[in-house]
């Protein structure tokens, strides 16, 4: 194959893979708490053939994702939690393991379990599972902590339970297939004590939905520039073959 050939071929998967990444980061525009994937392209040298390493083509990438906040709604529903500045709330996943998520839309399983949207159990700084008294209102303070209010004497609110709130520097957290995060290095994260929240408040995406639009344009017209490239190319080959039948 042609050496421009194959690099106009590989530009064209890799702006492929970024429409991809945008795609997804402009599907969970609306999605509380997600937290959009950067998509970052790097240089490799062409390696192999006769001669100097002239040709390069590109290679995209996902590093990691944009942590940056995302603007508090407020709901006034009693189960929606935001954490205000950085941390995480813990989940267990289905693995039996702890990831870390900015979603903080939680409701109750019929038993009385705290769970998230996806039905995953949320942690308490033990690592278990939380469960809500039937028919209590509760307050989630600032701190995480859980209160139950009784309906006919506010005062007597009472402790039920804690949220499990980590803080780890987001450079060592990865996002998974499920959308959530976890330590790159494995393990579990500490309970952190300076983590707040904000009960009656959720959290929406990072995705600036206009900076996504005009990054998949742009792709959109370099993957053209692609394609027309891999064109020129076939047109010259084939203009090559046709002097050298003449000769």
């Amino acid at each position: 194959m042609d050496r421009a050939l194959y690099i106009a071929a590989t530009g064209a998967r890799e702006l492929m893979r970024r429409q991809d990444v945008q795609t997804n980061n402009l599907a969970n525009a609306l999605t509380p708490g997600f937290r959009a994937e950067i998509a970052a392209q790097r240089t490799a040298p062409v390696v192999g053939g006769p001669g100097l390493r002239t040709r390069a083509y590109a290679v995209e990438s996902t590093p990691g994702a944009d942590m940056s906040a995302g603007a508090m709604m407020a709901t006034g529903r009693e189960l929606d939690v935001a954490v205000q500045g950085e941390g995480w709330f813990a989940v267990r996943t289905a693995d039996g393991g702890e990831a870390y998520t900015r979603a903080g839309g939680f409701q109750t399983t019929a038993d009385g379990m705290l769970v998230d949207v996806a039905g995953r159990p949320v942690l308490d700084p033990n690592g278990e599972p939380i469960l809500i008294p039937p028919d209590t209102k509760v307050q989630v303070n600032t701190d995480g902590s859980i209160s139950s209010v009784p309906e006919v004497d506010r005062v007597q609110a009472a402790q039920i339970a804690n949220l499990k709130l980590v803080n780890p520097p987001g450079n060592t957290l990865a996002r998974g297939a499920d959308g959530l995060f976890r330590l790159r290095q494995g393990g579990i994260a500490p309970a952190a004590d300076g983590v707040r929240v904000a009960g009656g408040m959720l959290e929406g995406s990072n995705v600036n939905a206009v900076e996504t639009m005009v990054g998949m344009i742009a792709a959109a017209r370099h993957y053209d520039v692609q394609i027309q490239l891999m064109q020129n190319t076939d047109q010259n080959q084939r203009s090559a073959t046709q002097i050298l039948s003449m000769t």
